[in-house]
């Protein structure tokens, strides 16, 4: 593998220049790097460094192969750079150089700092241009033989890198010089190794940058033109995309990186497969086959880059159309990679990693173990593949924090069942680099993912549908019609089987997703007990309310009549003859009133234990049982002007204490949140301007706006008015949207946050920042005004100008806190600005109001409208679209959640036209859905779940709400008209007032028309009813029977009363509406 780099190029940590030298070794790094070296070579002299009591390190000449050498990984991790036909000698006394005049002028300034920390003296022996070095070299043999000998050994041991065998003229002297020196040789492999695989800040440093250019390129170059080769059918070879791939990792500001050119290498030339062609060792190459991807195919890539030296890698599979042992060997090895990189932790054995992986495909799919690699990887730093770091069953070693690894994973040699050769066998291979660190791991390439929803392609629906249809349509071909029939026979049954495929492959996948709902919900209920759902509302609790702590505090005593104290938030009142107070919050309600004889009223009510609706904390009456509690009090007076000021100072009394300790209430509950950590004085934080902010923040007084700021670690929003300041930390973010003014009047970024915050008084979870593109205009006097008016055409570019100004800012403002979050240190938040699709949005009433709903790739979403909708859908159990029928011009959707505490939020009157753009989107998005013709009540179905999940799953699952299995037998049974019933229900015993409140509160007209029609039938059989009713009673009257009971009566005239209305019980038997 490759280590090409000229002599000549910069040091990777060169900070002064010495001579007439460009570069300058930093010797800061060289003393620390020179003290560390001896301390690992004297603590384990016997157990890595094979007992060596000198170290000879050979480097040779520069090669434009591409190689890793333990030698040159010396020079650049000792000294910065490489030092090619260089001889090292490291000994107790002495430090040897063997080089060139200018290496030799370089190497001066180590001299000092080698005295300093180690001890040792450095000589350095210039080779002349006409020498080969010989003498040079008997000098430092005669050296080496002078220094005493260790442990009464007879001879000296020599310790040098056997692996590496001499090259050049150099390098072949010393080598037969040594051999004839009489001195042992040994190896010292294993002992650099050990000292290169603990990395220092600065290492990993360069280790994350070369990961994040590697892992940029896969996502910003890699991925795209792949896709774009595909798209466009085009003829590309593996080469030529490795040649396109190596020309844009030399070039960092191409993919968006900013790092010099000149610090950026190539790992190895980059890696594309396809084709079933597959080599998953490192030393594979691009071939000059063409790019395959058909059907069922599947393309490996793999690149890796180096910075200042320092190694990263990537490897990525992807998949066309899989197959389902295609799709399943992936999410095998996804999650084995995962486990993997989950089990790098310092004090782990390095065993454990390759184990950790094994056991997951033994768990999943143990029929692959066979074709796993025989490793998880190997460590990664100066050199592509550290030995002595190889991820396999036998390695013992100990990790610890500062390693780095390339974790790779792969499957060899997999077969499908396929009818392509190309396709047949195929291989998968993931990579990625991880630095251990000391509560953990870091993914270096994070940026680049993998999971299979991104890595999976599907391209051919079309053309398998084209296929079917021309199939089809060959036998109508054939026959003998007439030309015109044909062809209208041909474009009808093209539309027909176009929707029928495109309906069945959406069945299909929602029948997969339902096995897989009903298994992971199988396994997540699998420990919850009955009543889980009960107790939603956690018990409040209440601190003991004083108004004074002792006697002294009391006002002095005036008139006999009521006073409000507002420093101690108290109300005196003479009660036999003496002045009582009650603090305020005590009170529950105070009126006043006036007789006809002017004589007026006050009542007060207080709060107590055991009355509806109190506010007394049960413990605090539990405490106090013997008490005897004052319920109310009513005073008269002639007065009527102190009775209304006294009512009116307990009631604003009364307002501003409930608000405050409301408002206590809800901070007590709140979470603590991080101290912000300022942006300094060198780097300027990332500002947006006028900003307003919803949640308003409380109090009189014109609001103002404000600035947002994006800080070290979370925003800050703040006004000119003093207190009027909210910090969102980012580690608190849980989405983060930007949604430019299209349709509407703001442009905003929006926070939905995990925990509560308080803006101002408001206890809230979501908080948005919005700039309004134009004013809201109103014309006077109503006049219309011409579209050729010259004046309106110039006001509406005006506002167009002004709404594509304020959406760049806030895109300017977006892009750099994504950046901002990019950055190592926030990488793992994963956060990202979502942008919401407004082509897949459809109106509904989520709450009171009509909105615009519009999904995002991770939510769906209503920022517009307050209260904002915020719903994640990885989050969503599934989605159950209620009252849909053909009749119907809207429908309503149930969101039920994985947390069956939480309740089911419902969107109401969502058009009819909506409904397959819906079923797309959730079908796209791997949500489940069904469809009922029902508003379902969800509060018993997800208590019955929950108290026995057992049943739930032996049942069927969710399975109750497929509206094509209910409705199959709705011939035979009413029972199937019934929708799911918890079995702790009694659905024959409903009220009247529960089947009246349980229909929708958002009636559309489609229900109306619905009932009406169907009382028009009940009247045609109403008619028939009266005639018979009226027979009966005649006859009755002519045998003198008088005698109906009053229930008799009453229900005649009801049915009698049919013509002109309905009765709400006399209507034809329909579905009850579950809510």
């Amino acid at each position: 593998m490759a280590e090409k780099r000229n002599v000549t190029a910069p040091p990777a940590n060169g900070n002064a220049s010495s001579g007439r030298n460009a570069y300058a070794i930093d010797l800061n790094t060289f003393s620390v790097r020179l003290q560390a070296l001896y301390t690992n070579w004297r603590q384990h002299k016997d157990d890595y460094w094979g007992s060596a009591d000198v170290l000879a390190v050979a480097t040779p000449p520069p090669s434009e192969d591409l190689r890793y050498l333990k030698s040159s990984a010396l020079n650049v991790w000792l000294l910065g750079y490489e030092f090619p036909e260089t001889i090292m000698v490291f000994g107790e006394q002495h430090i040897h150089f063997l080089c060139s005049q200018k290496k030799a002028l370089l190497l001066e300034v180590v001299k000092k700092s080698a005295k300093q920390i180690i001890g040792v003296d450095v000589v350095i022996h210039v080779k002349a241009k006409n020498e080969n070095g010989s003498m040079q070299m008997d000098s430092m043999i005669r050296t080496i033989h002078s220094q005493p000998k260790s442990d009464g050994r007879a001879a000296l041991t020599v310790g040098y890198i056997s692996k590496e065998a001499p090259e050049g003229k150099l390098l072949e002297i010393w080598a037969d010089k040594l051999k004839d020196s009489g001195l042992q040789l040994c190896d010292i492999t294993n002992g650099l190794s050990d000292l290169f695989a603990v990395k220092d800040k600065n290492e990993i440093t360069c280790i994350k940058k070369a990961a994040y250019l590697t892992a940029l390129a896969m996502k910003n170059f890699v991925v795209p033109k792949v896709e774009k080769v595909i798209d466009e059918e085009k003829k590309v070879t593996h080469a030529s995309l490795m040649d396109d791939t190596e020309k844009a990792l030399l070039d960092p500001v191409k993919i968006g990186v900013k790092l010099k050119a000149e610090n950026v290498d190539i790992c190895y030339p980059p890696i594309f497969q396809s084709g079933g062609n597959f080599d998953l060792r490192p030393s594979a190459s691009s071939n000059d086959d063409y790019l395959y991807y058909d059907s069922s195919s599947v393309i490996i890539c793999a690149i890796g880059s180096r910075y200042n030296s320092y190694c990263s890698n990537v490897a990525r599979t992807y998949l066309i159309d899989s197959n389902a042992a295609q799709s399943k060997a992936y999410e095998v090895l996804l999650k084995a990679q995962e486990a993997a990189i989950l089990a790098l932790k310092p004090g782990t054995r390095v065993s454990a990693i390759y184990e950790a992986a094994v056991a997951v495909v033994q768990r999943e799919a143990p029929e692959l173990v066979p074709n796993l690699t025989k490793s998880a990887g190997t460590g990664i730093g100066l050199e592509f593949r550290e030995s002595g770091l190889s991820l396999n069953a036998k390695n013992d070693r100990v990790l610890k924090a500062g390693m780095v690894f390339n974790i790779s994973l792969g499957f060899q040699n997999l077969h499908a069942k396929t009818s392509n050769p190309k396709s047949q066998n195929f291989s998968l291979l993931l990579a990625d680099t991880v630095i251990v660190t000391n509560d953990g791991r870091n993914v270096a390439t994070s940026v680049s993912t993998k999971s299979f929803k991104d890595v999976a392609y599907s391209f051919n629906e079309d053309e398998e549908e084209e296929e079917e249809e021309k199939q089809q349509q060959q036998p109508r071909v054939k026959s003998e019609i007439n030309v015109r029939d044909s062809l209208l026979s041909k474009a009808t049954l093209r539309s027909d089987n176009g929707e029928l495929s495109k309906e069945e492959l959406r069945k299909q996948h929602q029948a997969e997703l339902a096995r897989q709902k009903n298994e992971e919900m199988a396994r997540r209920l699998a420990g919850v007990g009955p009543g889980t759902g009960e107790g939603r509302a956690s018990a409040r609790t209440t601190n003991e309310i004083v108004a004074y702590k002792n006697v002294n505090e009391l006002p002095p005593p005036r008139e006999m009549m009521i006073q409000v104290d507002q420093k101690h938030e108290a109300i005196l009142l003479p009660i036999y003859g003496n002045m009582v107070p009650f603090h305020v919050a005590n009170v529950k309600t105070v009126s006043s009133q006036q007789d006809t004889n002017r004589n007026c009223y006050i009542r007060i009510i207080f709060n107590v234990p055991g009355t509806p609706f109190s506010s007394v904390d049960a413990n605090f009456s539990l405490k106090n049982q013997g008490a005897i509690y004052l319920k109310e009090v009513s005073f008269r007076s002639k007065d009527p002007r102190h009775i209304s000021e006294v009512v009116q100072l307990i009631k604003t009394l009364r307002r501003n204490v409930m608000a405050r300790e409301s408002e206590k209430a809800e901070r007590a509950t709140l979470v603590n949140q991080k101290e912000l950590v300022l942006a300094g004085n060198k780097i300027k934080p990332i500002r947006l301007s006028d900003l307003w902010i919803r949640p308003t923040f409380g109090g009189r007084g014109r609001k103002l706006t404000g600035s947002l700021e994006a800080h070290v670690n979370g925003f800050r929003y703040s006004t000119s008015k003093s207190g009027e300041r909210v910090d969102i930390m980012f580690e608190n973010i849980k989405h983060a949207f930007f949604q430019p003014a299209e349709k509407e009047m703001i442009t905003l970024v929006h926070f939905h946050l995990r925990d509560h915050i308080m803006v101002g008084t408001k206890k809230t979870k979501d908080v948005q920042f919005y700039v309004e593109v134009m004013e809201m205009v109103q014309t006077l006097g109503g006049g219309k005004r011409s579209m050729y008016d010259p004046d309106e055409i110039e006001e509406e570019q005006r506002e167009r100008d002004q709404k594509n100004k304020i959406n760049m800012q806030f895109q300017n403002f977006v892009n750099r806190v994504n950046d901002l979050w990019g950055q190592p240190q926030l990488k793992d938040l994963d956060l990202e600005f979502d942008q919401p699709l407004r082509e897949l949005g459809f109106h509904g009433v989520p709450y009171k109001a009509s909105a615009f709903i519009i999904p995002t790739s991770t939510c769906l979403v209503e920022l517009i409208e307050t209260p904002f909708l915020v719903i994640t859908l990885n989050e969503i159990e599934i989605v159950n679209l209620e009252r849909v029928g053909l009749a119907q011009k809207n429908f309503d959707l149930a969101i039920v959640f994985k947390d069956f505490k939480k309740d089911v939020i419902r969107i109401d009157s969502i058009p009819s036209s909506s409904l397959d753009g819906i079923k797309e989107w959730l079908d796209t998005t791997d949500i489940k859905y069904y469809e009922s013709r029902l508003n379902l009540n969800w509060k018993p179905i997800l208590k019955t779940i929950t108290e026995d999940p057992q049943q739930f799953i032996e049942e069927g699952g969710w399975e109750f709400l497929n509206l094509e299995a209910t409705d199959s037998d709705s011939d035979k049974s009413e029972d199937s008209d019934q929708g799911y019933v918890p079995s702790d229900a009694e659905p024959d015993s409903v009220s009247e007032d529960e089947d009246s409140d349980s229909e929708s509160l958002v009636e559309s007209e489609d229900d109306e028309e619905e009932e009406d029609s169907e009382e028009d039938s009940e009247e045609d059989k109403g008619k028939t009813w009266d005639e018979l009713e009226r027979e009966a009673s005649n006859a009755d009257r002519e045998m003198g029977n008088e005698s109906d009971s009053e229930d008799e009566r009453r229900r005649r005239k009801m049915k009698a009363s049919g013509k002109s209305r309905a009765a709400p019980s006399g209507a034809a038997p329909k579905r009850p509406k579950f809510r």
